[in-house]
């Protein structure tokens, strides 16, 4: 069997890091066992799906590293829908029912004040043709329920009725069909919601695993009765808990929080969000992992938790700044380049920037000390700023390397007696502006003769 995986996101919203998820556990699941990765995009809802959208997910996909094996639209299978449905019907597992949502919710009262559990109770399925024919000739268009196998005599009276499966994050799983009400697979305009769409689709396209989040749990037991209705071969699941913030509440691409998009567009690098994504929850710490391949070997699916994870998104900066600091030049060259840092001194400037910057945009405030004025004269006391005049007096001569700046302060603390913090500090602001930063042994040598010695005060 070639293990094939979907991530079927709605074109909805830009993807966020909680829609990341579970796109990169079915990435890695498909990886590690040498098969392919669907994106099949849920775009069936017409007023809220936006071509737009679809192409953001594959472009915010691709940033992270994920290139699907096959692309899938449910908007081009709806004749297949229909004749999905058709067949549930000529089979009787599909009943039209007339309810208003007024008439419904009366119906869950009533039945919650008799002590009885708020589902349908199937009053559709016993509907006489003659009802069901004044219904429409008062103009009431039919919606269309699943009739789940949990009866045997009398389909209006449900009894338990255990469906089970061995979870691949969550082990052996049971969901009692008797406790849930039948599905609503079509509405009455016509439209065929997830559940149903979903399942027709893995059937036809032989999806072997289906790993989402847990929120899918009990609609696992439904789904697997449509399977076996339809006559599919019934595959995998596997639920992993969901992404909350600190304060519990679920992401929505609606809100736009922490979308994959607007932390490209801040600087955060694909694999601080993708190891946050990935490892909140899991055992162990949460770590910048270099790459995807890395990132895969650190998940064992039976040991994901099963509580909703936090994750607090201030750790997207820490792990963003591990992976900044061991960048190597020849990734960040390009993004050098466009904030103006030479090519000729680009790899040595990197290097000794880039344990400073938590982003690689940081670089820009490093550069502009190096390579241009600085923006503010330093604050120097009177007493610093005699010392460092006397200090300029003897600026060794060119050339520059990673020697002079020992060279230099060895002859300034020769003439003035001075050491340590009183001797590097005045001279550390003198030459950037600031009182922190890269060694200076290193950022000395790209300062240059010239622009040091125009910094004297």
């Amino acid at each position: 069997m070639t293990v094939f995986v979907r991530f079927a996101p709605s074109p909805t919203g830009y993807l966020h890091i909680g829609n990341l998820r579970p796109a990169l556990f079915n990435w890695i699941f498909a990886r590690r066992h040498g098969g392919r990765f669907l994106l099949r995009y849920d775009d069936t809802d017409t007023e809220r799906s936006r071509p737009e959208y679809a192409e953001a997910i594959a472009e915010d996909l691709a940033w992270i590293g994920i290139v699907p094996d096959v692309v899938d639209r449910q908007s081009d299978r709806l004749s297949r829908y229909e004749a999905a449905a058709e067949m549930l019907r000529e089979s009787g597992f599909l009943y039209a029912c007339y309810e208003t949502p007024d008439e419904l919710d009366r119906m869950r009262k009533r039945r919650m004040a008799r002590g009885q559990p708020p589902v349908y109770g199937r009053e559709g399925l016993a509907l006489s043709p003659e009802e069901r024919a004044r219904y429409e000739a008062d103009g009431r268009r039919p919606y269309w329920r699943f009739r789940l196998p949990n009866a045997s005599a009398d389909p209006l009276v449900p009894q338990r009725t255990e469906v089970h499966w061995d979870d691949v994050a969550r082990g052996r799983q049971t969901v009692d069909l008797g406790s849930l009400s039948d599905p609503v697979l079509v509405r009455e305009d016509g439209t065929f919601l997830y559940t149903f769409c979903s399942v027709v689709d893995d059937g036809d396209m032989g999806i072997t695993h289906i790993l989402r989040g847990d929120d899918h749990v009990t609609n696992t037991g439904v789904q697997i009765a449509i399977f076996e209705a339809l006559g599919y071969a019934v595959p995998h699941f596997g639920h992993f808990n969901l992404l909350t913030t600190i304060d519990g509440e679920g992401l929505s691409k609606r809100s736009g929080a922490l979308s994959l998009r607007s932390l490209r567009e801040d600087g955060v690098e694909p694999m601080a969000v993708a190891s946050l994504a990935v490892l909140t929850g899991l055992s162990g710490s949460i770590e910048a992992m270099p790459s995807l391949n890395a990132l895969g070997e650190r998940v064992d699916f039976a040991g994901v938790s099963t509580s909703n994870s936090k994750f607090d998104p201030t750790e997207l900066l820490r792990l963003n700044a591990e992976i900044v600091h061991a960048m190597p030049y020849e990734e960040a060259a390009d993004r050098l380049t466009e904030i103006g840092v030479s090519q000729v001194h680009g790899e040595a400037f990197w290097l000794a920037v880039r344990r400073n910057c938590a982003k690689v945009s940081d670089a820009q405030e490093w550069a502009a000390i190096a390579f241009g004025d600085l923006s503010a004269t330093p604050a120097l006391s009177g007493e610093d700023e005699g010392f460092a005049r006397e200090a300029f007096d003897v600026l060794p001569p060119a050339p520059w390397d990673g020697t002079t700046w020992k060279t230099w302060t060895e002859a300034v603390k020769a003439k003035t007696g001075r050491k340590g913090r009183a001797l590097f500090m005045p001279l550390r602001l003198a030459l950037t502006g600031v009182d922190h930063g890269p060694e200076l042994a290193d950022l000395l040598p790209l300062i240059g003769p010239e622009r040091a010695a125009s910094r004297r005060p």
